[in-house]
């Protein structure tokens, strides 16, 4: 078995590689990689401003920032009229809002992406764009309308620049336990799902896992979340080198998970850059998420999972093929993203990752990884799958220190 810890002297390589690779990224393309897009004109900053200053009953509307409990009283407060008529009005905005009921952003989104594929049918027969600008029109209508097929339940929906979407495999209401995945770099609604190489995308992680915790436990309710609602890095940038959009990400993470319905166990199943915005998020997340586990890391942006300031159990992998491992784990002036999670010095329960291959592989059906993440996701803590010699994972199967 090959160990996952480094010579001081190769990570002395390794840094001094990393930092000739900012430094051409620097000089290449400056600093306009961490400038945020500022856009009145996109989808969602129309709505929300329509938001603003809209009335129910003479009353204004509550902040759409608001807190989650503060969300759910305005609604609960509502006649089913006075819903749907802010659904019709509002649907971008009700269909994101943390508080909301659940069906009501799932009917709120789907009027969004009804509205947004007319939107993009019409831009493929516009003279004014370019033959490129039509056919990435067609593009989206075409992922629109796959969005809207069958009985999807689209939890959250923002078209505006790259686009972010969230997708509910499950009855999420009655749950007994909940998932979340939360994946890397180039994630948005054009890349949320794929044809090929399935299961490298949100939408077929979230399948495979639904699928294998059904299996794994038959008689427990669950419910596994594709989230792809945050703005991730494109490509490998100075965003994805740096914690910016993974702090953004973090507090975004924090109020889904506010505002969930019930008291189900949560467990986030991190891949790549997402794991650095778990890492980021820890310390905010509620008692109810009592698992995080990352694959294919290049860091949580701590020296140790004693570090992140969190109750839940902290669970590690990464297969030999994955690439990943050659990124030097290292934090220099906020470039990197600090120590590696699978590192015996870390502190994570390091899981076995067996049959995966490649970056994208931990979520292919019929491997060890997958195993391990469906026994994490339905409580069965036992079932799990250690990365031999690894005592922090011997110990928490064996409930000698269960979170």
């Amino acid at each position: 078995m090959t160990s996952f810890d480094s010579s001081p002297t190769l990570n002395v390589w390794r840094a001094l590689l990393a930092l000739a690779v900012v430094f051409v990224m620097l000089a290449t393309s400056g600093w306009t990689a961490v400038r945020g897009h500022q856009g009145s004109t996109e989808p969602r900053a129309v709505a929300l401003a329509a938001w603003a200053r809209g009335t129910l009953d003479n009353e204004k509307l509550p902040a759409p920032d608001a807190s989650p409990r503060r969300l759910a009283h305005f609604f609960a407060s509502l006649t089913a009229t006075e819903r749907t008529d802010l659904v019709r009005r509002y649907p971008l905005v009700v269909g994101n809002l943390n508080g909301a009921p659940i069906p009501l952003r799932y009917e709120a989104n789907r009027l969004a992406l009804v509205e947004a594929r007319d939107t993009e049918r019409a831009r493929m027969h516009d003279s004014r764009l370019t033959p490129d600008g039509r056919q990435g029109a067609g593009r989206q209508m075409h992922r629109y309308e796959s969005l809207l097929s069958g009985d999807r339940q689209i939890l959250a929906f923002d078209p505006s620049d790259s686009g972010r979407v969230a997708e509910v495999f499950g009855d999420l209401e009655h749950a007994e336990r909940i998932s979340v995945i939360v994946p890397g770099v180039d994630t948005n609604v054009m890349t949320f799902e794929k044809t090929t190489r399935k299961y490298s995308a949100p939408v077929g992680m979230a399948q495979s896992l639904y699928a294998a915790e059904r299996a794994a436990g038959p008689r427990t309710r669950t419910a596994v979340i594709a989230w792809a609602d945050y703005t991730t890095p494109a490509g490998l940038g100075i965003d994805s080198a740096i914690g910016r959009l993974a702090e953004e990400g973090g507090v975004r993470l924090n109020k889904l998970v506010r505002a969930l319905p019930g008291n189900a166990p949560v467990s986030l199943f991190c891949h790549s850059y997402g794991s650095v915005l778990c890492g980021v998020a820890a310390h905010r997340l509620p008692p109810r998420v009592v698992d995080i586990a990352v694959a294919g890391s290049p860091g949580m942006r701590t020296q140790s999972a004693s570090h992140l300031g969190t109750s839940a159990r902290v669970w590690a992998m990464r297969d030999r093929d994955d690439w990943i491992e050659d990124v030097p784990h290292l934090d220099v002036a906020g470039l990197g993203h600090g120590a590696d999670p699978v590192s015996s010095g870390f502190g994570a329960r390091v899981l076995s990752a067996a049959g995966a291959v490649g970056h994208a592989g931990y979520f292919e059906p019929g491997t060890q990884s997958l195993a391990n993440f469906a026994a994490i996701g339905v409580g069965s803590y036992e079932s799990v799958s250690c990365l031999k010699g690894n005592t922090a994972c011997q110990r928490g199967i064996s409930g000698a220190d269960a979170a």
